[in-house]
């Protein structure tokens, strides 16, 4: 069902591009390549079973939470009402 000058589909359409968007992040920030023996942040060993875990891991656990917590997600609000967008 399509809204005001929208076509049929718009909305499942911004829904799935919101998905791919957060897909597609998600998939950047996994860690490619050689990984390291010691943290490149704060210079700890990484433990073995991490390493084995996740194949090029950079970062021991505790630096990996914090750079975890400063993740930026993109503010596009697809989903703006036809009232909000006359504005």
């Amino acid at each position: 069902m399509a809204g005001g000058w929208s076509r049929d589909g718009a909305v499942q359409d911004q829904i799935d591009d919101t998905v791919s968007d957060a897909v597609r992040g998600a998939r950047a920030r996994i860690p490619a390549g050689e990984g390291l023996e010691y943290c490149e942040e704060c210079g700890e060993p990484i433990p073995p079973r991490r390493r084995e875990a996740l194949p090029g891991v950079r970062t021991c656990v505790a630096c990996q939470g914090q750079r975890d917590k400063t993740i930026a997600h993109s503010h596009i609000n697809r989903r703006g009402s036809k009232d909000s967008q006359l504005r």
